[in-house]
Protein backbone atom coordinates (compact mmCIF):
# COMPACT_ATOMS: atom_id res chain seq x y z
CA UNK A 1 0.00 0.00 0.00
CA UNK A 2 1.50 3.35 -1.33
CA UNK A 3 0.99 6.46 1.84
CA UNK A 4 0.00 9.48 0.02
CA UNK A 5 -0.20 12.06 2.82
CA UNK A 6 -3.42 11.64 3.54
CA UNK A 7 -3.10 9.16 6.64
CA UNK A 8 -5.60 9.41 9.42
CA UNK A 9 -5.15 13.38 9.47
CA UNK A 10 -8.30 13.64 11.81
CA UNK A 11 -6.44 10.71 14.41
CA UNK A 12 -6.19 12.93 17.84
CA UNK A 13 -3.20 12.51 19.72
CA UNK A 14 -5.10 10.06 22.02
CA UNK A 15 -6.16 7.92 19.47
CA UNK A 16 -2.35 7.28 18.51
CA UNK A 17 -2.49 3.86 19.55
CA UNK A 18 -5.90 2.75 17.67
CA UNK A 19 -4.14 1.82 14.14
CA UNK A 20 -2.38 -1.78 14.98
CA UNK A 21 1.31 -1.59 15.05
CA UNK A 22 2.87 -0.94 11.97
CA UNK A 23 6.11 -0.67 11.23
CA UNK A 24 5.55 3.18 9.26
CA UNK A 25 5.57 5.52 11.63
CA UNK A 26 2.82 8.98 10.42
CA UNK A 27 4.61 12.02 12.54
CA UNK A 28 2.00 15.38 12.42
CA UNK A 29 2.45 18.96 12.77
CA UNK A 30 6.40 18.98 11.72
CA UNK A 31 7.85 22.62 11.47
CA UNK A 32 7.81 24.11 8.34
CA UNK A 33 11.86 24.21 7.44
CA UNK A 34 12.82 20.86 9.05
CA UNK A 35 15.01 18.75 7.26
CA UNK A 36 15.15 14.70 6.67
CA UNK A 37 17.84 14.73 9.03
CA UNK A 38 15.85 15.96 11.64
CA UNK A 39 13.19 13.81 10.69
CA UNK A 40 15.26 10.21 10.37
CA UNK A 41 16.60 11.38 14.04
CA UNK A 42 13.36 10.52 15.39
CA UNK A 43 13.47 7.15 14.89
CA UNK A 44 17.16 6.57 14.99
CA UNK A 45 17.62 5.88 19.04
CA UNK A 46 14.81 2.83 18.48
CA UNK A 47 16.17 1.12 15.41
CA UNK A 48 17.34 1.28 11.67
CA UNK A 49 15.56 3.60 9.97
CA UNK A 50 14.78 2.07 6.33
CA UNK A 51 12.29 4.73 4.46
CA UNK A 52 11.32 7.88 4.71
CA UNK A 53 9.00 10.17 2.92
CA UNK A 54 8.15 13.80 3.87
CA UNK A 55 5.28 15.51 2.50
CA UNK A 56 6.42 19.55 2.80
CA UNK A 57 3.00 21.18 2.31
CA UNK A 58 1.13 19.26 5.17
CA UNK A 59 3.99 19.44 7.77
CA UNK A 60 3.85 15.63 8.01
CA UNK A 61 6.15 12.48 7.61
CA UNK A 62 6.39 8.79 7.17
CA UNK A 63 9.08 6.87 8.46
CA UNK A 64 9.60 3.10 8.25
CA UNK A 65 11.72 1.69 10.58
CA UNK A 66 13.65 -2.18 9.74
CA UNK A 67 10.80 -4.32 12.53
CA UNK A 68 7.45 -3.43 14.14
CA UNK A 69 9.32 -3.99 17.38
CA UNK A 70 11.63 -0.84 17.26
CA UNK A 71 8.54 0.99 15.71
CA UNK A 72 6.84 -0.23 18.70
CA UNK A 73 9.41 0.92 21.11
CA UNK A 74 9.20 4.53 19.24
CA UNK A 75 5.28 4.78 19.72
CA UNK A 76 5.48 4.14 23.40
CA UNK A 77 8.39 6.36 24.16
CA UNK A 78 6.86 9.19 23.01
CA UNK A 79 3.40 9.04 23.95
CA UNK A 80 5.03 9.38 27.82
CA UNK A 81 7.67 11.72 26.31
CA UNK A 82 6.16 14.29 24.16
CA UNK A 83 9.12 14.70 20.93
CA UNK A 84 9.84 18.29 19.79
CA UNK A 85 11.66 19.17 16.60
CA UNK A 86 13.28 22.75 16.89
CA UNK A 87 11.48 23.28 19.73
CA UNK A 88 7.93 22.87 18.24
CA UNK A 89 6.13 19.39 19.80
CA UNK A 90 5.13 16.84 16.91
CA UNK A 91 2.79 13.68 17.14
CA UNK A 92 3.44 10.72 16.44
CA UNK A 93 1.41 7.25 15.74
CA UNK A 94 1.35 4.35 13.88
CA UNK A 95 0.54 4.39 10.27
CA UNK A 96 -2.38 2.47 8.35
CA UNK A 97 0.85 1.65 5.72
CA UNK A 98 2.69 -1.85 6.30
CA UNK A 99 5.38 -0.52 4.13
CA UNK A 100 6.96 2.74 2.21
CA UNK A 101 7.07 2.33 -1.60
CA UNK A 102 8.74 5.60 -2.48
CA UNK A 103 9.78 7.32 -6.01
CA UNK A 104 13.34 7.56 -5.68
CA UNK A 105 13.24 9.82 -8.39
CA UNK A 106 11.06 12.54 -6.52
CA UNK A 107 12.73 12.03 -3.15
CA UNK A 108 16.34 12.09 -4.08
CA UNK A 109 17.80 13.96 -1.29
CA UNK A 110 15.75 12.10 1.26
CA UNK A 111 17.08 8.93 0.00
CA UNK A 112 20.47 10.00 0.01
CA UNK A 113 20.42 11.46 3.38
CA UNK A 114 18.92 8.01 4.77
CA UNK A 115 21.31 6.23 2.86
CA UNK A 116 24.25 8.09 4.69
CA UNK A 117 23.22 7.53 7.82
CA UNK A 118 21.85 3.75 7.08
CA UNK A 119 25.59 2.91 6.06
CA UNK A 120 26.76 4.89 8.98
CA UNK A 121 24.36 2.66 11.36
CA UNK A 122 25.28 -0.47 9.81
CA UNK A 123 28.96 0.11 11.28
CA UNK A 124 30.40 1.12 7.91
CA UNK A 125 30.64 4.00 5.74
CA UNK A 126 28.78 5.04 2.72
CA UNK A 127 28.97 2.96 -0.16
CA UNK A 128 30.90 4.04 -2.99
CA UNK A 129 29.01 1.39 -5.00
CA UNK A 130 26.30 2.85 -7.62
CA UNK A 131 22.86 2.78 -6.02
CA UNK A 132 19.42 4.43 -7.65
CA UNK A 133 19.90 7.38 -4.89
CA UNK A 134 23.42 7.75 -5.88
CA UNK A 135 23.23 7.68 -9.51
CA UNK A 136 20.80 10.78 -9.13
CA UNK A 137 23.44 13.01 -7.55
CA UNK A 138 26.50 14.48 -9.17
CA UNK A 139 30.00 13.35 -8.39
CA UNK A 140 31.71 14.52 -5.41
CA UNK A 141 34.76 17.21 -6.78
CA UNK A 142 36.68 16.92 -3.99
CA UNK A 143 36.86 14.95 -0.81
CA UNK A 144 37.98 18.20 1.21
CA UNK A 145 35.04 20.05 2.84
CA UNK A 146 34.97 23.95 3.70
CA UNK A 147 32.52 24.26 6.99
CA UNK A 148 31.84 28.05 8.32
CA UNK A 149 29.64 27.76 11.45
CA UNK A 150 26.86 30.59 12.03
CA UNK A 151 25.19 31.88 15.11
CA UNK A 152 28.06 30.21 17.32
CA UNK A 153 27.17 31.06 20.84
CA UNK A 154 29.03 27.92 22.06
CA UNK A 155 32.77 27.47 20.86
CA UNK A 156 33.15 25.08 18.18
CA UNK A 157 36.19 23.04 18.49
CA UNK A 158 38.36 20.32 16.52
CA UNK A 159 37.37 17.76 18.30
CA UNK A 160 33.83 18.01 17.70
CA UNK A 161 33.79 18.97 14.20
CA UNK A 162 35.52 15.09 14.48
CA UNK A 163 33.57 13.30 16.34
CA UNK A 164 30.24 14.69 14.04
CA UNK A 165 31.86 14.29 10.14
CA UNK A 166 33.42 10.89 11.27
CA UNK A 167 29.94 8.92 11.39
CA UNK A 168 30.43 9.48 6.93
CA UNK A 169 34.17 8.55 7.11
CA UNK A 170 37.45 8.47 7.83
CA UNK A 171 38.50 12.27 8.15
CA UNK A 172 42.24 12.31 7.83
CA UNK A 173 42.61 16.01 8.24
CA UNK A 174 41.10 18.96 9.51
CA UNK A 175 42.65 22.55 9.71
CA UNK A 176 40.33 25.53 11.96
CA UNK A 177 40.93 29.32 11.68
CA UNK A 178 39.15 32.55 11.87
CA UNK A 179 38.02 34.55 8.83
CA UNK A 180 35.98 37.41 8.53
CA UNK A 181 35.28 37.13 12.28
CA UNK A 182 33.54 34.20 11.34
CA UNK A 183 35.14 30.28 12.96
CA UNK A 184 35.89 27.86 9.50
CA UNK A 185 37.51 24.55 9.03
CA UNK A 186 38.87 22.49 6.07
CA UNK A 187 37.77 18.98 6.50
CA UNK A 188 39.28 16.12 4.43
CA UNK A 189 37.74 12.82 4.19
CA UNK A 190 39.84 9.59 2.38
CA UNK A 191 37.19 9.48 0.26
CA UNK A 192 34.56 11.93 -2.35
CA UNK A 193 31.61 10.38 -1.86
CA UNK A 194 31.97 10.40 1.84
CA UNK A 195 32.45 14.30 2.07
CA UNK A 196 29.36 14.75 -0.36
CA UNK A 197 27.40 12.41 1.83
CA UNK A 198 28.44 14.81 4.93
CA UNK A 199 27.54 17.64 3.02
CA UNK A 200 24.08 15.98 1.91
CA UNK A 201 23.38 15.30 5.77
CA UNK A 202 24.72 18.33 7.61
CA UNK A 203 24.57 21.24 5.63
CA UNK A 204 22.25 23.47 7.79
CA UNK A 205 21.85 21.44 10.87
CA UNK A 206 22.65 23.33 14.07
CA UNK A 207 25.28 21.56 16.28
CA UNK A 208 23.67 22.22 19.09
CA UNK A 209 20.27 23.49 19.77
CA UNK A 210 18.99 26.68 17.95
CA UNK A 211 22.66 27.49 17.65
CA UNK A 212 26.10 26.60 15.95
CA UNK A 213 24.53 26.04 12.04
CA UNK A 214 26.53 23.88 9.77
CA UNK A 215 27.00 26.06 6.11
CA UNK A 216 29.31 22.94 4.05
CA UNK A 217 30.58 23.68 0.67
CA UNK A 218 33.32 21.70 -1.23
CA UNK A 219 36.43 23.18 -1.30
CA UNK A 220 38.59 23.85 -4.06
CA UNK A 221 41.82 21.88 -2.33
CA UNK A 222 41.91 18.13 -3.19
CA UNK A 223 44.14 17.45 -0.27
CA UNK A 224 45.10 19.38 2.88
CA UNK A 225 49.32 19.80 4.57
CA UNK A 226 49.05 19.95 7.83
CA UNK A 227 52.05 20.76 9.37
CA UNK A 228 50.96 20.44 13.46
CA UNK A 229 48.98 18.83 15.30
CA UNK A 230 47.30 21.06 17.81
CA UNK A 231 44.10 22.54 18.81
CA UNK A 232 43.90 24.45 15.57
CA UNK A 233 44.96 21.76 12.87
CA UNK A 234 45.50 17.77 12.95
CA UNK A 235 46.32 15.25 10.84
CA UNK A 236 44.65 11.87 12.05
CA UNK A 237 46.99 9.70 9.76
CA UNK A 238 50.13 11.51 11.19
CA UNK A 239 50.06 11.15 14.85
CA UNK A 240 53.87 11.85 15.50
CA UNK A 241 53.81 15.21 13.97
CA UNK A 242 55.01 18.41 16.84
CA UNK A 243 52.62 20.65 18.44
CA UNK A 244 54.55 23.99 17.47
CA UNK A 245 53.44 27.36 17.92
CA UNK A 246 53.40 26.41 21.70
CA UNK A 247 50.00 24.54 21.06
CA UNK A 248 49.34 21.71 23.75
CA UNK A 249 51.07 18.38 21.73
CA UNK A 250 48.38 15.63 21.30
CA UNK A 251 49.34 12.25 23.16
CA UNK A 252 49.60 9.06 21.09
CA UNK A 253 47.36 7.45 22.75
CA UNK A 254 44.43 10.27 22.33
CA UNK A 255 45.29 10.78 18.93
CA UNK A 256 43.88 6.25 18.51
CA UNK A 257 41.01 7.36 21.04
CA UNK A 258 39.71 9.85 18.53
CA UNK A 259 39.25 7.58 15.40
CA UNK A 260 37.40 5.58 17.73
CA UNK A 261 33.53 5.77 17.30
CA UNK A 262 32.01 8.33 20.14
CA UNK A 263 28.62 8.75 20.50
CA UNK A 264 26.30 11.06 18.61
CA UNK A 265 22.87 11.52 17.35
CA UNK A 266 23.75 10.65 13.27
CA UNK A 267 25.52 7.30 14.20
CA UNK A 268 23.39 6.01 17.35
CA UNK A 269 25.52 3.02 16.99
CA UNK A 270 24.64 1.58 20.37
CA UNK A 271 20.83 1.93 21.61
CA UNK A 272 20.64 4.71 23.69
CA UNK A 273 18.24 4.99 26.82
CA UNK A 274 15.33 6.31 26.75
CA UNK A 275 16.78 9.74 28.64
CA UNK A 276 19.36 9.90 26.17
CA UNK A 277 16.59 9.21 23.66
CA UNK A 278 14.65 11.98 25.04
CA UNK A 279 17.90 14.18 24.63
CA UNK A 280 17.76 13.00 20.66
CA UNK A 281 14.62 14.01 20.01
CA UNK A 282 15.00 17.16 21.17
CA UNK A 283 16.61 18.51 18.32
CA UNK A 284 20.34 18.53 19.19
CA UNK A 285 21.37 16.39 15.35
CA UNK A 286 25.08 16.13 15.92
CA UNK A 287 25.62 15.39 19.72
CA UNK A 288 24.06 13.28 21.85
CA UNK A 289 23.80 11.79 24.90
CA UNK A 290 25.52 8.35 26.24
CA UNK A 291 25.76 6.91 29.99
CA UNK A 292 29.73 7.88 29.51
CA UNK A 293 29.15 11.67 29.47
CA UNK A 294 30.02 13.64 32.39
CA UNK A 295 26.88 14.73 34.36
CA UNK A 296 28.10 18.58 35.65
CA UNK A 297 26.11 20.87 33.66
CA UNK A 298 27.97 25.17 32.83
CA UNK A 299 24.67 26.89 33.33
CA UNK A 300 25.24 30.38 32.22
CA UNK A 301 23.25 33.81 32.23
CA UNK A 302 21.34 33.58 35.44
CA UNK A 303 19.67 36.28 36.74
CA UNK A 304 22.22 37.33 39.41
CA UNK A 305 19.27 39.63 41.41
CA UNK A 306 17.62 36.31 42.23
CA UNK A 307 19.26 33.64 44.54
CA UNK A 308 21.15 31.86 42.42
CA UNK A 309 21.19 28.58 44.28
CA UNK A 310 17.76 28.17 43.90
CA UNK A 311 17.44 28.93 40.51
CA UNK A 312 19.33 26.20 38.43
CA UNK A 313 19.19 23.55 41.15
CA UNK A 314 15.17 23.73 41.28
CA UNK A 315 14.49 23.62 38.10
CA UNK A 316 16.91 20.67 37.24
CA UNK A 317 15.62 18.87 39.58
CA UNK A 318 12.50 17.83 37.29
CA UNK A 319 14.89 16.37 34.95
CA UNK A 320 16.98 14.53 37.85
CA UNK A 321 18.79 14.53 40.86
CA UNK A 322 20.91 18.03 40.90
CA UNK A 323 23.20 16.45 43.46
CA UNK A 324 25.37 19.87 44.13
CA UNK A 325 25.74 23.74 43.04
CA UNK A 326 28.70 26.08 42.33
CA UNK A 327 28.40 29.37 41.70
CA UNK A 328 31.81 30.55 39.46
CA UNK A 329 33.58 33.21 42.00
CA UNK A 330 34.61 35.31 38.88
CA UNK A 331 31.20 35.15 37.11
CA UNK A 332 28.33 35.20 39.28
CA UNK A 333 25.95 34.74 36.25
CA UNK A 334 27.47 30.88 36.05
CA UNK A 335 26.63 27.65 37.49
CA UNK A 336 27.89 24.69 37.88
CA UNK A 337 25.75 21.66 38.64
CA UNK A 338 26.28 18.19 38.80
CA UNK A 339 23.38 15.67 38.10
CA UNK A 340 23.12 12.01 39.49
CA UNK A 341 24.28 10.83 35.90
CA UNK A 342 25.30 11.79 32.13
CA UNK A 343 21.81 11.17 31.06
CA UNK A 344 19.92 13.54 33.74
CA UNK A 345 22.26 15.77 32.13
CA UNK A 346 21.51 15.69 29.09
CA UNK A 347 18.00 15.43 29.82
CA UNK A 348 18.38 18.60 31.27
CA UNK A 349 20.38 19.86 29.06
CA UNK A 350 18.11 19.50 26.24
CA UNK A 351 15.37 20.83 28.04
CA UNK A 352 16.51 23.66 29.13
CA UNK A 353 19.21 25.47 27.46
CA UNK A 354 17.64 28.53 25.87
CA UNK A 355 14.23 28.85 28.52
CA UNK A 356 13.85 31.92 29.75
CA UNK A 357 14.14 32.57 33.38
CA UNK A 358 13.92 35.55 35.41
CA UNK A 359 14.00 37.77 32.34
CA UNK A 360 17.29 35.99 30.87
CA UNK A 361 17.53 33.45 28.56
CA UNK A 362 19.95 30.74 30.00
CA UNK A 363 22.24 28.63 28.51
CA UNK A 364 23.19 25.09 29.71
CA UNK A 365 26.02 23.00 28.21
CA UNK A 366 27.77 20.06 29.33
CA UNK A 367 31.01 20.83 31.67
CA UNK A 368 34.68 19.48 31.16
CA UNK A 369 34.59 18.97 34.91
CA UNK A 370 33.87 15.54 36.18
CA UNK A 371 32.30 16.40 39.70
CA UNK A 372 31.88 19.40 41.48
CA UNK A 373 34.49 19.74 44.39
CA UNK A 374 33.24 20.98 47.76
CA UNK A 375 35.49 23.00 49.40
CA UNK A 376 38.36 21.93 51.23
CA UNK A 377 37.23 21.30 55.29
CA UNK A 378 37.64 25.16 56.93
CA UNK A 379 37.87 26.91 53.75
CA UNK A 380 35.11 29.54 53.38
CA UNK A 381 34.15 29.85 49.83
CA UNK A 382 31.44 32.47 50.62
CA UNK A 383 28.68 30.14 50.55
CA UNK A 384 29.23 29.51 46.80
CA UNK A 385 29.13 25.48 46.45
CA UNK A 386 25.95 23.83 48.06
CA UNK A 387 26.12 20.13 48.32
CA UNK A 388 21.96 18.77 48.19
CA UNK A 389 22.92 14.88 47.67
CA UNK A 390 21.05 13.53 50.62
CA UNK A 391 18.21 15.91 49.87
CA UNK A 392 14.65 14.62 50.49
CA UNK A 393 13.72 16.08 47.56
CA UNK A 394 15.36 14.06 44.97
CA UNK A 395 12.48 13.01 42.48
CA UNK A 396 14.57 10.25 40.88
CA UNK A 397 16.26 8.29 43.57
CA UNK A 398 13.81 5.19 43.35
CA UNK A 399 14.94 2.74 40.21
CA UNK A 400 11.75 2.52 38.33
CA UNK A 401 10.35 5.57 40.09
CA UNK A 402 7.09 6.98 38.15
CA UNK A 403 8.47 10.14 37.83
CA UNK A 404 11.03 9.06 35.09
CA UNK A 405 7.39 8.47 32.47
CA UNK A 406 6.78 11.98 34.09
CA UNK A 407 9.23 14.30 32.23
CA UNK A 408 8.25 16.99 29.93
CA UNK A 409 9.66 19.77 28.35
CA UNK A 410 8.95 23.37 30.25
CA UNK A 411 5.27 24.38 29.43
CA UNK A 412 2.64 26.89 30.32
CA UNK A 413 0.70 23.79 31.74
CA UNK A 414 1.77 22.58 35.47
CA UNK A 415 0.90 19.57 37.13
CA UNK A 416 0.08 19.84 40.99
CA UNK A 417 -0.31 16.74 43.25
CA UNK A 418 0.09 16.56 47.11
CA UNK A 419 -2.98 18.76 47.50
CA UNK A 420 -4.85 19.05 50.90
CA UNK A 421 -8.18 18.22 50.97
CA UNK A 422 -8.96 21.64 52.65
CA UNK A 423 -7.32 23.52 49.66
CA UNK A 424 -9.52 25.20 47.61
CA UNK A 425 -9.21 26.53 43.61
CA UNK A 426 -8.87 30.04 44.69
CA UNK A 427 -6.41 28.69 47.49
CA UNK A 428 -3.99 27.69 44.63
CA UNK A 429 -4.98 30.37 42.15
CA UNK A 430 -3.93 33.53 44.44
CA UNK A 431 -0.60 31.20 45.55
CA UNK A 432 0.59 30.95 42.20
CA UNK A 433 -0.10 34.33 41.29
CA UNK A 434 1.72 35.54 43.82
CA UNK A 435 4.77 33.93 42.11
CA UNK A 436 5.07 36.77 39.53
CA UNK A 437 2.80 35.59 37.16
CA UNK A 438 -1.05 35.18 35.67
CA UNK A 439 -2.91 31.80 36.26
CA UNK A 440 -5.35 31.78 32.97
CA UNK A 441 -6.79 28.33 33.82
CA UNK A 442 -7.13 25.74 36.69
CA UNK A 443 -8.62 22.13 37.10
CA UNK A 444 -9.22 19.99 39.68
CA UNK A 445 -8.72 16.09 39.30
CA UNK A 446 -11.24 14.08 40.56
CA UNK A 447 -9.94 13.30 43.82
CA UNK A 448 -8.66 16.71 44.57
CA UNK A 449 -5.82 15.72 45.27
CA UNK A 450 -4.31 16.81 41.79
CA UNK A 451 -4.84 19.72 39.26
CA UNK A 452 -3.64 21.20 36.12
CA UNK A 453 -2.82 24.91 36.10
CA UNK A 454 -2.28 26.86 33.77
CA UNK A 455 0.43 30.11 33.65
CA UNK A 456 0.32 32.82 31.11
CA UNK A 457 4.03 31.96 29.72
CA UNK A 458 6.18 29.14 30.02
CA UNK A 459 8.80 31.68 31.73
CA UNK A 460 6.12 32.00 34.13
CA UNK A 461 5.61 28.49 34.78
CA UNK A 462 9.55 27.82 35.25
CA UNK A 463 9.19 30.68 37.94
CA UNK A 464 6.41 29.29 39.90
CA UNK A 465 7.63 25.63 39.67
CA UNK A 466 11.23 26.94 41.32
CA UNK A 467 9.42 29.36 44.05
CA UNK A 468 6.41 26.46 45.04
CA UNK A 469 7.57 23.04 44.62
CA UNK A 470 8.03 21.57 47.77
CA UNK A 471 6.09 24.58 49.27
CA UNK A 472 4.81 23.83 52.68
CA UNK A 473 1.13 23.72 52.31
CA UNK A 474 0.14 22.93 56.21
CA UNK A 475 0.59 19.90 58.06
CA UNK A 476 3.40 18.66 56.28
CA UNK A 477 1.62 18.55 53.00
CA UNK A 478 4.43 19.95 50.29
CA UNK A 479 3.50 20.71 47.14
CA UNK A 480 4.76 18.83 44.16
CA UNK A 481 5.00 21.17 41.14
CA UNK A 482 6.03 19.57 37.46
CA UNK A 483 5.62 20.48 33.91
CA UNK A 484 2.78 18.93 32.14
CA UNK A 485 2.36 17.65 28.66
CA UNK A 486 -1.71 18.25 28.87
CA UNK A 487 -3.68 21.80 28.05
CA UNK A 488 -6.77 22.83 29.79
Amino acid sequence: MEANGNDSKKLRVEERMDCPPSRVIHIRKLPNEVSETEVIALGLPFGKVTNILTLKGKNQAFLELGTEEAAMTMVNYYTAVTPHVRNVPVFIQYSNHKELKTDNAGNQRAQAVLQAVSAVQAGGTPSTGTTASESALTPAPSPVLRIIIDNMFYPVTLDVLQQIFSKFGTVMKIITFTKNNQFQALLQFNDPVNAQQAKLALDGQNIYNACCTLRIDFSKLVNLNVKYNNDKSRDYTRPELPAGDGQPAMDPSVAVAFNKDSSSLLGALSPLSAAAAAAAAAGRVALSGHSGTSGVLLVSNLNEEVSTHCQPHSVMRVYGDAQRVKILYNKKDSALIQMADGNQAQLAMSHLNGQKMYGKIIRVTLSKHQTVQLPREGLDDQGLTKDFTNSPLHRFKKPGSKNFQNIFPPSATLHLSNIPQDITEDDLRALFSNSGGTVKAFKFFQDRKMALLQMSTVEEAIQALIDLHNYNMGDNHHLRVSFSKSTI
